[in-house]
């Protein structure tokens, strides 16, 4: 199922050229699609993530994926930009009573010493569904047509959802200790925890910067060295190539290298790829550099969620969708600017400035992580 909701997250990142000539607006203004997405679903986890808190997470995922077709099913028919963009509104609305819970609830069910592991297997399910989105948007969208793919969101997402809603298991799901609390004292109680107020502000921050970099990534190559919509998409699939790297790299790369050194480590990653990107002279540039992005950002973000299913372990649902819903309002955010970025100085600068602001965020969350350990390992047992 969240391989689904992964995919359907990516899909409009390919469109860019294609919609903007479709609808005779400018790329950024078709990144309007990205950004809309990305709001609902940062915005709509104030009520899924105390919903799966309270009336079980695996029962919302389940009626989350199946409201997702009626977005899908608007964007298929969409005969304008705006009618588009709400139908992606609609999209992200409800797939955010997806992932976000998902990973709650492995938080629920496997120990913090064995979850990095687990994450990362997740992790490979979903990036692998967003390589799958990305290559297939560009693909149908060169050879078929953009509405094309948003068809085959409905047929996912509409199986997806049914077989879970039919599961037995379903009946006996508990609720959880939130239970009682209502969605506005949850999230203040949520709130009230400084670390959880920290994670939140790092994500928000990671999420404007990585997102506001590869949205457009697609439209730089096919407007910077004239490559077509499919080869441009399957040169940002090996962002998630790196990602997958990453994801199976964890069992061994956190021990050795510690917390601290996993996020050095990612954030120098994603500053010398998006330098490389603002500065290189050849598309041949974007294969490693693209790898590289992805897998400094998938070390330091999937340090990130792990910490986040730790935040407040009563109330597990609701922080890991405030850490979802402020990654994506981040997103949401980062792509609008981004957009006026690329309309008014190019894609090179964009790349540039995220370069620099993604190293100093990885310094200051490393420093925090180091001054968390330090206080732990003073703290009487």
């Amino acid at each position: 199922m969240h391989f689904g909701s992964a995919a359907m997250m990516r899909v409009c990142d390919p469109m860019l050229p294609a919609l903007a000539r479709d609808f005779g607006v400018t790329t950024g203004q078709a990144a309007s699609t990205i950004s809309a997405y990305a709001i609902a679903y940062g915005l709509l986890q104030f009520f899924f993530g105390p919903a799966g808190d309270r009336w079980g997470k695996r029962r919302v995922i389940g009626f989350a994926a199946l409201a997702t077709v009626a977005g899908n099913l608007l964007a298929l028919v969409a005969p304008t930009l705006e009618v588009l963009v709400l139908a992606r509104v609609l999209s992200g609305a409800a797939a955010a009573g997806i992932i976000a819970l998902v990973l709650a609830w492995i938080g629920d069910t496997v120990p913090y010493a064995e979850r990095q592991v687990v994450l990362a297997r997740f992790l490979t399910a979903s990036l692998t569904g967003m390589m799958a989105g990305q290559w297939a948007a560009g693909v149908l969208t060169e050879h078929v047509g953009w509405r094309a793919v948003f068809a085959l969101l409905v047929l996912l997402l509409g199986t997806g959802g049914t077989i879970i809603i039919l599961d037995r298991a379903l009946r006996s799901e508990g609720r959880a200790g939130g239970a009682s609390r209502s969605h506005l004292r949850a999230i203040a109680d949520v709130l009230s925890v400084p670390w959880a107020r920290a994670m939140l502000a790092f994500v928000a921050v990671e999420g404007a910067l990585a997102f506001g970099a590869v949205a457009f990534l697609p439209a730089f190559l096919a407007h910077s060295y004239g490559l077509s919509l499919s080869t441009a998409a399957a040169i940002v699939v090996l962002y998630g190539l790196g990602g997958l790297g990453y994801a199976f790299a964890a069992r061994w790369l956190v021990p050795r290298l510690g917390e601290t050194g996993v996020a050095l480590a990612g954030g120098v990653a994603l500053a010398l790829a998006w330098t490389a990107l603002a500065l290189g002279t050849h598309w041949a540039m974007a294969l490693p550099a693209a790898a590289l992005a992805g897998l400094g950002f998938y070390s330091l973000h999937g340090l990130m969620q792990t910490h986040a299913t730790q935040m407040v372990p009563a109330l597990r649902g609701t922080a890991v969708s405030l850490f979802a819903a402020t990654m994506f309002i981040g997103i949401a955010s980062g792509v609008a600017v981004a957009g006026r970025v690329v309309d008014h100085l190019g894609y090179r600068p964009l790349f540039a400035a995220c370069a620099g602001g993604l190293l100093v965020l990885a310094l200051l969350f490393a420093w925090r992580l180091r001054a968390r350990a330090r206080a732990a390992a003073h703290t009487p047992s």
